[in-house]
């Protein structure tokens, strides 16, 4: 998988279901002989997978789609540690209301969101939320991206729990 993100503008939308960022075009990922576009890209609490079992207090997930409108997913899971800055400007962002679109004039450079080392785990899967379209590819990261306890007190006043149950995103050796 070949990462071609670029610092740019975003929007921050309470869904209702969770916290999620629009973001301008341009940030692309190469995979499997195909380039997927990024969308937006939304929280998790808890993780929604598991590596070797372990739950991580958070995950992110960047919703890519090809011009065929594939879709190709990146989770990255956050666990509990230092500030994450790309976290942070979202948090600064939050809008008052659900629903709303709070247009920003902050840019993202979402390389800082991914982990160092770009190894991951990969299958065919469905969406986590409606409308569950299946035939997604999903590539979770096997290095965890810290991110401060305040971070993850800041989403769980807003969704203690937006993980769907399940054994379903367990990965591992």
């Amino acid at each position: 998988m070949q990462f071609d993100y670029r610092a740019g503008g975003f929007n921050v939308i309470d869904n209702g279901h969770t916290v999620q960022v629009n973001v301008a075009s341009g940030n692309t990922i190469q995979v499997g002989g195909r380039r997927y576009e990024l969308q937006q890209f939304h929280f998790h609490r808890p993780s929604e997978e598991r590596i070797n079992g372990r739950q991580y207090d958070m995950d992110v997930h960047l919703v890519h789609k090809d011009p065929e409108g594939r879709l190709a997913v990146v989770a990255v899971l956050l666990e509990r540690g230092a500030a994450q800055n790309v976290v942070q400007a979202v948090w600064n962002n939050l809008p008052l209301e659900k629903g709303i679109e709070q247009p920003t004039s902050t840019v993202l450079d979402l390389n800082h969101l991914l982990p160092p080392d770009r190894g991951y785990y990969t299958y065919m899967g469905s969406l986590t939320t409606p409308p569950c379209s299946e035939g997604v590819l999903w590539m979770v990261m096997r290095q965890p991206v810290p991110v401060a306890q305040g971070q993850i007190d800041i989403f769980s006043r807003l969704y203690p729990m937006n993980a769907t149950p399940g054994e379903s995103g367990k990965l591992g050796a």
